[in-house]
Parts: structure tokens; sequence; C-alpha cells
């Protein structure tokens, strides 16, 4: 039997034939560029073996099993796209004609590739390519393919299928719009897909930390992005395991290239409190060093903000999925003006959301090293080590340009056991390795704060 007639027996058995993804899938997309797709084909299985091919793009065939207890995968093969060597494989046995030129072909059986043979109509041989083969469409597969041998138990009015693949991926972007001591807060997913298609799909979006233990299958070429945005429509959350899934009302076309997003929740306001933060200088762990010098370092004034959201509220009681928070301030003729952008990670419901949206302009401070002293303490008794005990004093100056007075939050941070001896404001505890000092600087006015810390290793 002939390449060609063994072809076309295979593809013959195919009970479904090929489809893409038709209405009845759904998408559970991850952030990560995975994608678990649910597929309902109308396709009944016999009691017994069963074959199906479809058509699919970059999927794992080990990941493909049936939700339907009755059915079991027996065999999974994923055939790529024909190329030219492939075609050529499959053509050995086959005649073919070859274009040499214009209006110029000539026919020949393929005998072998690797060497290539060629045998002429009058039996000669050719030992290269008698020219640029023409391929029957037979032999060549234009899209991936996978062909599925499935053992049913009973007899099955529908064939359902579950497998993992790649090629969309999925991202969450929040609009922050301040207004005084409140903000006006929305939620944006993007959908991209590279290689995923789906004319009409169910979309979940899968929200969590999810092991990987296997790489991704290659995926196959795309096309260039472009953007496409469907009106806003519900969506529904609900915990899943460990996981949170968010599952977009009616039904979305996933296209290679295309950019889709869809509102999360509908723009809510929620109370909001700014912070400006300068961070310690201690190192966390380790030996304090004597190398700040002399001179005052420029350190950051960081920019925090907290949305609140308590129990109870919309908002509080709505996780939120890791992602961008763009946060937006009105400027005196009323045009909103980015003036921060962080990562946020996945937020719990009841979790207040607090991303450092930058360094202030207007507010700026300086830290010197004034005083240092190291000392060794006798080991409290013998065959123990001695103790080093470092004591440091420092001098922070705070410069604010604002016409407003300001509140500036000092912070120092150490494990291990340190304490705040002396210092020119109250140091206020927040945990076991985190103090403050809560510095008031007046418009266009400048504070100094001076502390000394002991650190004993």
């Amino acid at each position: 039997m002939s390449a060609l007639r063994r072809l076309s027996v295979v593809l013959a058995l195919g009970i479904a034939g090929r489809a893409r993804l038709s209405a009845q899938t759904a998408l559970a997309i991850y952030n990560d560029g995975r994608v678990v797709v649910r597929r309902s084909l109308p396709t009944p299985l016999v009691k017994g073996r069963n074959t199906l091919t479809l058509e699919v793009d970059g999927i794992d065939p080990a990941s493909v099993f049936s939700p339907d207890t009755s059915v079991s995968v027996v065999l999974a093969v994923l055939y790529s796209p024909t190329d030219r060597p492939g075609a050529l494989a499959a053509a050995v046995g086959e005649t073919l004609s070859f274009v040499r030129g214009a209006n110029d072909t000539v026919r020949a059986s393929v005998v072998r590739v690797s060497p290539p043979e060629y045998r002429l109509a009058d039996g000669r041989f050719l030992m290269v390519e008698p020219g640029e083969p023409l391929i029957p469409a037979a032999l060549v597969r234009t899209v991936p393919e996978l062909a599925l041998t499935l053992e049913a138990s009973r007899p099955r009015p529908r064939t359902e299928l579950v497998y993992l693949t790649t090629g969309v991926t999925w991202s969450a972007t929040y609009q922050v719009l301040l207004q005084g001591g409140s903000a006006a807060v929305s939620g944006t997913a993007t959908v991209l897909a590279q290689t995923l298609r789906a004319d009409s799909a169910e979309v979940e979006l899968v929200a969590g930390t999810v092991g990987r233990a296997r790489q991704a299958v290659p995926m196959f070429a795309g096309l260039a992005a472009r953007a496409a945005v469907p009106e806003a429509a519900d969506v529904s959350e609900e915990a899943v395991g460990e996981v949170h899934v968010y599952t977009l009302s009616g039904r979305l076309a996933v296209q290679p290239g295309v950019a889709a997003a869809t509102a999360l929740f509908p723009r809510l306001t929620v109370p909001v409190t700014e912070q400006l933060i300068v961070p310690g200088a201690l190192p966390y762990r380790g030996y304090l060093p004597n190398s700040m010098g002399a001179e005052p370092n420029r350190v950051p004034v960081e920019v925090w903000y907290t949305l609140q959201r308590p129990r109870g509220t919309p908002f509080g009681d709505r996780p939120l999925p890791g992602g961008v928070v763009q946060v937006y301030q009105a400027d005196s003729a009323g045009r909103p003006a980015l003036v921060g952008e962080a990562r946020s990670d996945h937020t719990p419901a009841g979790r207040d959301l607090r991303v450092q949206s930058g360094d202030a302009f207007d507010v700026t401070a300086e830290r010197v090293l004034i005083d240092y002293v190291q000392e060794t303490i006798p080991p409290v008794r013998r065959g123990l080590p001695a103790t080093q005990r470092i004591t440091a004093s420092f001098r922070v100056t705070l410069t604010n340009a604002k016409p407003t007075p300001v509140t500036v939050d000092v912070r120092e941070t150490r494990a291990g056991t340190w304490q705040v001896v002396t210092s020119t404001l109250p140091a206020e505890k927040l945990s076991a390795t985190e103090v403050r000092f809560a510095v008031p600087v007046a418009a266009s006015g400048q504070a100094i704060l001076t502390y000394t810390v002991q650190v004993e290793s």
C-alpha cells in the first residue's frame, strides 16, 4: 500500500474529523501562559475503541484526559504541520511532478530522501532532486493535529476532553484616581492570545501561584499584537482549591495577536491614605560597617498609598489578582496625570492594598552617620564567645518644599538583638524587627531627627 493510500485510510478512521475550537469550548487561562481547555464535542462514542483527530495549537499530549469517568485516553499523538523534508518522506513510493523551470516539469518516483534517489519513467535514477516537488494535498498537514484513541466503557452521546496547552496569557491592571482622602478604583483584565484560537469560548481567569513541573511544549508562530476592547461585563469569582477563578460573562473570541480587555468589577470609591517613608540604614542581618562617611547621603523618600479594604464592603470582600496598579491624580484643570505605578501581589479579601508608587519630588532626606563605637563584651561565662556591640548614631535631615506640612516616617529594620537607646523623637515599635519615627515637617520647612542604636552580634 502506498504512503498516500495509507494516509487516506488513517484519516478516514477519525470519527469527528478536524475542527477548530468550537462553541462548546471553555478556557481556564493562567498568568504564566498555561491554558486548561475543556471541549465538549458533538461526536458520539461507541462502546469500545474510538478514534478522533483534532486541530490544536501548542498542546501537551500527555495532559489529555476525559472528565467523563467512563472514557479513557489510550493513545494521544501530536503531529506538527508538514515541512518540506517531512512531505518528501511521506511521498516515498509515490510519483511526483518536479518543476525545473518555466513550463518545464519532470515526473519521478521518490525512492529515498536521504541520500536522495529518484527514479525516472525510463528506469534511470537521479541522485539529486529533479526540481521543486509538487506535493499532493493529501500528504500536507497545514495545521497541528492531535490523533486520539479513546476507550469507552459504554456509549456516550458526546465527547468530553480536557487538556493543557499554552498560547494565551492574562494580566490585571488597576486604575486608582486620587480624590483627597478617597480614590475611585477600577480594575481591568487583559487577555492576550499568542497562538491559541477559539471562535467563541467561555473564559475563566485563574489567579494564584500554581506549581509547574514540566516545560511548555513548543508553540507555533503567532501574529503581531493589536488591541480590541469589548464592552465591560460582570465577572463572577470563586475560590477553587488555593486559587481564585474569575469567570467572564458571555463568550469571548480568542484570536492570535488580539488583546481583549474587560472590567473585573464596577468602579468603586474607597478610603485611601498616603505615607512618606525613609527606609533605614541598618542591614537586616550581619555586621554593621562604619562605611557611610562623614558627608550626608541623599536617601529616597518613598511614596506609599494604602487602599482600605475592610470586610463587609464591596471592595474589601473582593479578592484581587496580582497586577499593575496605576495611580492618577487630577491637576488644577481636572486632567488626570499618572503619579505612580507599582506591581501588587495577590491580595485576599479583607486585606488592604498597599503599593509604593515612587519617590517624593518636593520632600527630600539626607542621612549622616555622626558617631560609631565598637566594643567587645566579655562572655557571660567561660567557654562562650565574646559579643561585639556596635553603637551608631545617625542624623536625618528632612526638607519640605511643599506649601503644606507633611509627616515623614523614618524607619529602621533589623533582625537579632538591637535597640534604640536615644532619639530626639519617640521610637514606635512596629514589630520585633522594625521601629519608626514620625517626623513632622513644616510647610517650606526643615526637620532634623537624631537617634542612636545598639547592635549586638
